[in-house]
């Protein structure tokens, strides 16, 4: 088959790796500067995606654009594509709305039946703090639109949001020259959890999965928000909450033409599920730790969905753990912290198997002389997964492949699923919205 690759960061860099890796042709489009040396001497690169579009057609229902970012000209962008006749994977225009927008998306899931968090739009420093002011109370401080990153948002501490209103006169004295709005969310407390399915244009194909990211940068959920430190996924016992929430999505993402993988987070507690926001693309490292529970490979389940042939895909049971590494600046990028170089030397401690590359995910990775080294803008450098019947086993995997891995001043989270596991689990049972055991 051949795959269009379109994206800003190379995001999805392992699943481009594996797609070559199967035999299928693969051409990545990167268009931020930074990323250029991601994938160097791995992948074919091109320069222009657009001279690339008769490549693709040529191959019909084997020829897929792969879309990774959202931003409202590449949703529009998707949508044209899609009705000049290309099978495009990857999102649309709503698909971004829903990501970009929270109000609008808080709104949508409103009229759907949901009870959603209290949520207020603002677009200048002033009217959030006054709001608070007028209205004590904790709050979660996020950034709409595309290009504000995990660690600009902040989870307010503080019972009467003093907190917050420092934090919001701090981020637009950083932002300065930047249109940047942002909305206050009430604060609720419970277990986090996420639920994500690929959708191909009229239906979601089963089974859908369930996900606890973890986003703090360090053990025990100190210090920033991050993209993801490291994540347990399964796609065992899934079903009665993705019922409950994803699913009824479809009518939605029908009328809209999406196509591709959504995720919607959450929280839970005893006064129900919550909704917190949207992911309308391959999340990473999400799809990454996805990857070894997936029985279709990411070839076969593509083609599914641009040709809608299929209500389901094969999955292995059990769950996976994944672990990301990461080098410095993480979590921030080269473009605030420049003087941070790449090309750190990844090697290897003993013999690195079949099985063992199945659960490396290479990130921002490329090849200097035909050795492995770090490349990109933010040291998100690979992710490292491990399967078990029990997250506890899943987890010992993980650990030991990734303690293999050696890279200067590597870092990374030894507490991914130790949580979930010990204390989470037994609540959603008791709750009522998955029974599956540590």
């Amino acid at each position: 088959m051949r795959f269009l690759a379109i994206g800003d960061t190379c995001d999805m860099a392992s699943m481009y790796l594996r797609l070559t890796e199967q035999g299928h042709e693969v051409r990545v489009f990167i268009s931020e500067p930074g990323c250029q040396d991601v994938l160097a001497g791995m992948v074919a690169r091109i320069a222009d995606w657009q001279q690339e579009l008769d490549w693709v057609r040529e191959a019909g229902e084997e020829g897929i654009i792969l879309f990774e970012n959202v931003s409202y000209h590449r949703g529009e962008l998707q949508d044209r594509l899609r009705r000049e006749g290309f099978y495009v994977v990857g999102g649309s225009a709503y698909g971004d709305r829903l990501e970009n927008e929270r109000a609008f998306a808080q709104k949508t899931l409103s009229e759907l039946g949901f009870p959603i968090c209290r949520i207020h739009e603002f677009d200048a420093p002033k009217g959030g703090q006054d709001f608070i002011s007028q209205n004590p109370g904790r709050y979660v401080l996020k950034f709409n639109g595309h290009g504000f990153g995990s660690a600009d948002n902040y989870v307010g501490r503080m019972e009467d949001g003093r907190d917050v209103q420092a934090v919001i006169a701090a981020r637009f004295k950083q932002f300065e020259g930047t249109q940047a709005t942002y909305v206050l969310m009430q604060h609720m407390s419970g277990i986090e959890m996420g639920v994500g399915a690929y959708f191909d244009g009229d239906k979601f194909l089963t089974p859908a999965c369930l996900d606890w990211e973890h986003k703090r940068f360090f053990p025990g959920d100190l210090g920033e928000l991050t993209g993801e430190m490291g994540t347990v996924v399964t796609y065992g016992d899934t079903s009665r909450f993705f019922d409950k929430t994803l699913r009824r999505m479809q009518p939605l993402l029908r009328q809209n033409g999406y196509c591709g993988y959504i995720n919607l987070n959450t929280i839970v507690n005893e006064r129900g599920i919550w909704p917190l926001e949207f992911t309308c693309r391959f999340g990473c490292p999400g799809y990454a730790i996805l990857e070894p529970l997936q029985e279709t490979g990411w070839a076969d389940l593509f083609k599914m969905m641009v040709t809608r042939s299929a209500t389901a895909f094969e999955t292995w049971p059990g769950y996976c753990v994944g672990v990301v590494l990461t080098t410095r600046p993480f979590p921030y990028n080269r473009k605030r912290v420049p003087s941070e170089p790449a090309g750190l030397p990844i090697l290897f401690d003993g013999e690195i198997d079949e099985d063992d590359r199945r659960h490396l995910h290479l990130a921002e990775v490329g090849k200097q002389d035909g050795e492995l080294v770090t490349a990109g803008m933010h040291g998100w450098t690979m992710i490292v997964t491990g399967v078990g019947a029990t997250i506890a086993a899943a987890r010992d995997g993980a650990y030991e492949l990734a303690d293999r891995v050696v890279i200067p001043n590597v870092r990374y989270r030894r507490d991914i699923g130790v949580k979930l596991e010990t204390q989470e689990l037994t609540r959603l049972h008791q709750l009522g919205l998955y029974g599956g055991g540590g």
